[in-house]
């Protein structure tokens, strides 16, 4: 005797229920949902036990290894494809990275990493829409794709996945602090020492709303810690590797402007002109030829390290610093070797 299988639809789901024989014998629910629904995968399986679309006898199951027993009754609510609601468009993408689970940009500065109020078009998803023959769509309709965020004017590594499974187990690693940030940024001043940590917390700045502090009462912050080294210093300036530990909005721009050392060029937190009136005539010379090379902060995700979603391989993806970063160090290098003494 076959098991008994009906599916009907309803609100967006293709809904299978399956009353299990009594002769059924005791098998990963995994293993028995991809023999007994046609045209599903063990992956698939997986990412709706982790969404909380399959229930035994009415209690929601997640883990594949549970064993189907003799008269269960099993309900698997699978969605239905949704075409997306944001508008494909061929954007030139620098493809790092891609295989059926995941792609990784290297993200140029200036390009807005999801569609919102005032960018409905001419964003990173719209640019994935038009390249990947599907996204995943836990973040919703219009950030088809997003596990995480750059800031506009920040450029670097990005990944998005290309369906739900991947992105639970994405973002679970950003959320556990499972994967390794790294980035460049050139920054004002030069620091005593080689390299160093801060952990001041993160929160709303107290006059104006749209921008971040970092305090000394962890009560009015969230728990930050960002870990830098110097990799060259300048005359007036320094090019560092940062490692943020946390995933807190803005903190790398937050925390070396708190440390002194604001990112060259960041117009929110003191990087365009506030070291300007400490320099000396030469200095002031060259750092306003520096700012008109640059139009942004100098912030860039150079790197990035975790372990793959689906295959578990160790995963290393780097994204080669931007032409503008790459003029502010040539013409730093050259201006410092030529240099005065003052």
């Amino acid at each position: 005797m076959m098991n008994e299988l009906l599916m009907t639809e309803t609100d967006g789901f293709d809904t299978y229920c399956i009353a299990v024989r009594a002769a059924q014998k005791p098998t990963r629910i995994d293993t028995f949902i991809t023999e007994s629904v046609k045209d599903i995968s063990r992956n698939k399986v997986q990412e709706l036990l982790e969404r909380g679309l399959i229930a035994v006898n009415r209690e929601t199951v997640t883990k594949a290894a549970y064993k189907v027993a003799p008269k269960d009754m099993i309900v698997v609510r699978i969605p239905r494809f949704v075409p997306l609601a944001v508008e494909p468009e061929n954007i030139p993408l620098d493809v790092i990275y891609e295989d059926d689970d995941l792609i990784v940009i290297n993200k140029p500065p200036g390009l807005v990493v999801h569609p919102a109020v005032g960018n409905r078009t001419g964003t990173l998803v719209n640019a994935l829409a038009h390249r990947c023959t599907s996204l995943s769509n836990i973040g919703g309709d219009y950030r088809p794709g997003i596990v995480h965020r750059l800031d506009k004017e920040t450029s670097g590594a990005i990944i998005a996945a290309k369906n739900n499974n991947s992105h639970n187990k994405m973002s679970r690693k950003f959320e556990y602090r499972h994967i390794e940030k790294f980035y460049t940024a050139i920054v004002w001043g030069t620091f005593s020492e080689r390299s160093g940590v801060t952990t001041r917390p993160i929160g709303r700045h107290k006059t104006d709303r749209q921008k971040y502090a970092a305090y000394h009462d962890e009560r009015l912050g969230k728990p930050a810690e960002t870990r830098y080294e110097v990799l060259e210093s300048f005359d007036f300036i320094s090019l560092v590797r940062v490692q943020i530990m946390t995933g807190r909005t803005h903190q790398i721009r937050v925390h070396m402007s708190d440390l002194g050392h604001p990112v060259f060029g960041d117009i929110v937190y003191g990087g365009r002109t506030q070291k300007l009136g400490s320099l000396s005539p030469r200095q002031r010379s060259v750092a306003i030829h520096l700012l008109d090379l640059i139009d942004r902060q100098a912030l860039h995700c150079s790197e990035m390290r975790f372990e793959h979603p689906v295959t578990r391989l160790p995963m290393r993806v780097t994204a080669p610093l931007p032409e503008d970063m790459e003029r502010l160090l040539s013409y730093l290098r050259a201006s410092h070797a030529a240099a005065p003494e003052d």
